[in-house]
């Protein structure tokens, strides 16, 4: 399908669903599934309000002045999902997709210094030639490591990844006592440290209680991203 609606595009894009025309941007296929990104052209349009229409979207994008993660995309179709990084080049303003509480998805302004930092999710791994072990990522991502470098990670286990050096700079296990968000679900946005989990026969279904200062919500695995040990690798909020 290349056509969507805006009455059946995911609830909350930022647009309006009665006014401003019966279509809206669909994504091109890309690093994050449709449900869970929104396109690139609504980053600059809906989100950080530099157009006011498409078309000064597309042309803003167009000219190559968007970075995702480093890259220049000039596609307004993009998918941007959770922990992209999104540069300004012009202005030099970085921003990082973070689940949110009432927006599912949110961009908060980070220091130049996070700007090559990108938090990913293990999804799994498999061996491949040389003996070496292959990570896949919840963005697409893939990244070749050294068998014994491999096998210490974990799927659901998180890492913070150098976008230039295309290198593992911190890893961030899952296990009780990490600090964890919820990036999809009913408690999107939330943040606490895991202090239950209950295993079930297909992991990702397995609940998962995460504790903070005021609070305890409960999700699934397949919701949670860990974020650091006794706080945030990086910036979140």
């Amino acid at each position: 399908m290349t056509h969507l609606r805006r009455a059946t595009s995911p609830y909350w894009w930022p647009i309006a669903r009665k006014e401003g025309g019966v279509w809206a941007v669909r994504t091109s296929p890309g690093p994050h599934k449709f449900a869970r990104s929104m396109p690139l052209a609504l980053i600059v349009r809906d989100v950080l309000r530099y157009a006011k229409t498409l078309k000064e979207a597309r042309y803003i994008i167009g000219r190559g002045y968007i970075k995702v993660d480093g890259v220049v995309r000039r596609d307004y179709k993009f998918p941007v999902g959770a922990m992209d990084v999104v540069e300004i080049v012009p202005t030099g303003e970085i921003y990082r997709v973070v689940p949110h509480s009432v927006k599912y998805l949110d961009l908060i302004r980070i220091p130049s210094e996070e700007a090559d930092l990108k938090l990913l999710r293990v999804e799994g791994k498999n061996y491949v030639s040389g003996g070496r072990i292959q990570l896949h990522f919840h963005d697409g991502r893939n990244l070749i490591v050294p068998a014994d470098v491999g096998l210490k990670f974990k799927t659901f286990d998180s890492v913070v990844y150098s976008l230039k050096e295309r290198a593992v700079k911190q890893a961030i296990p899952f296990k009780l006592g990490v600090r964890a968000v919820i990036f999809d679900g009913t408690n999107v946005g939330f943040i606490g440290d895991v202090v239950e989990i209950n295993w079930t026969l297909k992991r990702r279904l397995s609940t998962v209680a995460l504790k903070s200062a005021e609070e305890v919500k409960r999700t699934i695995l397949d919701y949670i991203v860990p974020v650091g040990e006794g706080g945030t690798a990086i910036k979140l909020a």
